[in-house]
């Protein structure tokens, strides 16, 4: 006779071990591929230091060791309110501009702090385009550098800098822009600004773009969203003449690198020019864009600038 099965209560509750043994395999997998990653990553951390050492080559040796000499300034300011949390800049101008000032007495540019010009009715980052226009007629060019920068090849002046990317061009071939570009695409953190008509003109549309503002709390100010909407609907001649992205992020706007999942992404569809912006010992200027905690990542970089000098 065929056995009978006993009603269900009667049935074994005994666990599932096939399933057991798969979900643990799954789990193993994951973390081991995690921590594989992250070894990657800190080995492309070691590689992206060592850039320069490796072959790359952000700075254009000048031919026949001369430049023209410029009357040069360099301008920033420091929004010292609270109300950005984590992205806070307060305090930061009061521990960059040693290292700035100290720079410019060495090359015999001049250096403005303009943190007292910063208009209060848009994010701070706006009034970058303030601070250049009242300083732009009394120089050749205006070297703006956000106050989360800071000078790590005191070495390397402006103007090698400005030849890197201008060349043995006449005075009336020069830019009157220059940038560089990250992944996103230009970047209104440091640029070059030329004492000319149309510089004045520029500076005064970007100003009015008022629909780029963003609201205060936000962690972009809309500035550079602006700067892009501009460059983008240049024509063709316009920019050609009138704006110049260097080649080589590196050049005087490199970012720290360092493993998250943000910068893996980054490096995976955007290796060139992870490698072309990425800091290495020896670049010129570090930018601590998009950065949390910007004091800590500044004592930082004046530690490692401090270590270097003394070896």
């Amino acid at each position: 006779m065929p056995k009978t099965q006993g009603p269900p209560g009667n049935r074994s509750s005994k666990p599932n071990s096939g399933f057991w043994f798969s979900s643990h395999r799954l789990w193993f997998v994951v973390f081991s591929s995690t921590l594989l990653l992250f070894s990657l990553l800190f080995g492309f951390k070691v590689i992206f230091h060592r850039a320069n050492v490796l072959g790359r080559q952000c700075l254009r040796p000048i031919a026949g060791g001369f430049f023209p000499t410029s009357r040069i300034a360099m301008v920033s300011s420091s929004d010292e309110s609270k109300r950005n949390g984590f992205r806070s800049f307060e305090g930061l101008m009061a521990m960059v501009l040693p290292n700035k000032e100290s720079y410019a007495e060495k090359f015999g540019y001049d250096f403005s702090d303009c943190s007292e010009m910063i208009d209060r009715s848009r994010p701070p980052s706006w009034s970058k385009i303030l601070a250049v226009k009242a300083h732009l007629h009394n120089y050749d060019w205006i070297f703006w550098n956000d106050a989360d920068s800071l000078i790590t090849n005191s070495n390397v002046s402006l103007e090698q800098v400005l030849y890197s990317v201008i060349g043995d061009s006449e005075v009336q071939e020069w830019p009157d822009l220059i940038l560089t570009k990250d992944a996103t695409g230009v970047n209104a953190g440091i640029f070059f600004v030329r004492n000319s008509n149309w510089s004045q003109e520029f500076l005064d549309t970007w100003w009015n773009q008022k629909e780029f503002i963003r609201k205060f709390g936000s962690t972009k100010s809309g500035d550079n969203d602006a700067l892009k909407h501009l460059i983008s609907h240049l024509s063709p001649q316009e920019l050609q003449k009138h704006v110049r992205v260097s080649k080589m992020q590196c050049l005087f706007n490199s970012y720290p690198w360092f493993p998250s999942w943000k910068t893996a992404f980054r490096l995976i569809t955007s290796p060139k020019t992870t490698w072309q912006g990425s800091y290495s010992e020896g670049d010129f200027m570090v930018h601590l864009a998009g950065l949390d905690d910007k004091k800590r990542w500044a004592r930082k970089v004046l530690r490692e600038i401090q270590m270097s000098s003394k070896g």
